[in-house]
């Protein structure tokens, strides 16, 4: 099955820098997208969050005695050992992190990583699914019955994360995979610059659309109408 893509990243409207970083690569057997959110102050998020789309895809790329799940798992984990070991070359990069989001397509077959609270999403004949779950103290505060879904929307606590790229080597990665190859399909990755604006019934109405930029500029427009509080960028793969 052939796959059409869309990346993009663009600045916050309260932010001056960019510390989101998205890319899009051919791997021949099929399509590897990575978006990882950098955090950290001093423009060491932009740096952790590019080293860290760099290293998985030349990991991912390079570890080709493993599957698929396990060549994910092992390009997040040696680009967080990476985000680490230049963290502590340099003072002003201490503490740096990023979150990863990284989905790999085949004709028949969908494979992902995730760590933080980023998102991956799926939507299959117009219904929306998120396939990732947030690393979060809000969504932790939901697991255990302290929160409702509806209170944690505007939680003051949203954009506290429990799991990144960076802060130890011990770093657990979720990871699955879904079969895929039958009717129209789309994947949907995304920073919280996007889901802290739009709902998931709003992306999955914006979704609908068969064309990518026309969906990259309606997402665009209303983040930006919703005021862009954070830097948000996002990957769309489709089947059609």
């Amino acid at each position: 099955m052939k796959y059409k893509y869309l990346a993009q990243s663009k600045v916050g409207l309260k932010r001056s820098d960019n510390e989101d970083y998205v890319e899009v690569f051919d791997m021949g057997e099929g399509l590897l997208a990575v978006v990882c959110d950098g955090l950290g102050g001093n423009k060491a998020g932009d740096i952790a969050s590019k080293l860290a789309v760099e290293t998985i895809a030349e990991c991912f790329r390079d570890y080709t005695d493993f599957d698929y799940l396990e060549r994910i798992r092992i390009a997040i984990q040696e680009a967080n050992k990476k985000v680490i070991e230049e963290s502590n070359k340099d003072f002003d990069l201490k503490g740096m992190a990023t979150t990863a989001e990284v989905l790999f397509v085949t004709d028949d077959n969908a494979y992902w990583g995730h760590v933080g609270d980023s998102r991956i999403y799926y939507c299959k004949n117009s219904k929306l699914k998120q396939l990732s779950k947030d690393h979060s103290l809000v969504q932790k505060l939901v697991d255990e019955g302290y929160l409702t879904l509806k209170e944690a929307e505007n939680h003051p606590n949203k954009n506290i994360i429990m799991r990144a790229l960076g802060d130890n080597l011990d770093l657990e990665v979720d990871l699955s995979k879904l079969k895929i190859g039958s009717g129209e399909e789309k994947f949907f990755l995304c920073t919280d610059g996007v889901t802290t604006v739009l709902s998931d019934e709003k992306i999955e109405e914006l979704l609908k659309n068969d064309s990518l930029t026309e969906i990259e500029a309606e997402i665009s427009k209303l983040v930006e109408d919703g005021g862009a509080p954070d830097n948000y960028s996002f990957v769309v793969i489709s089947s059609k």
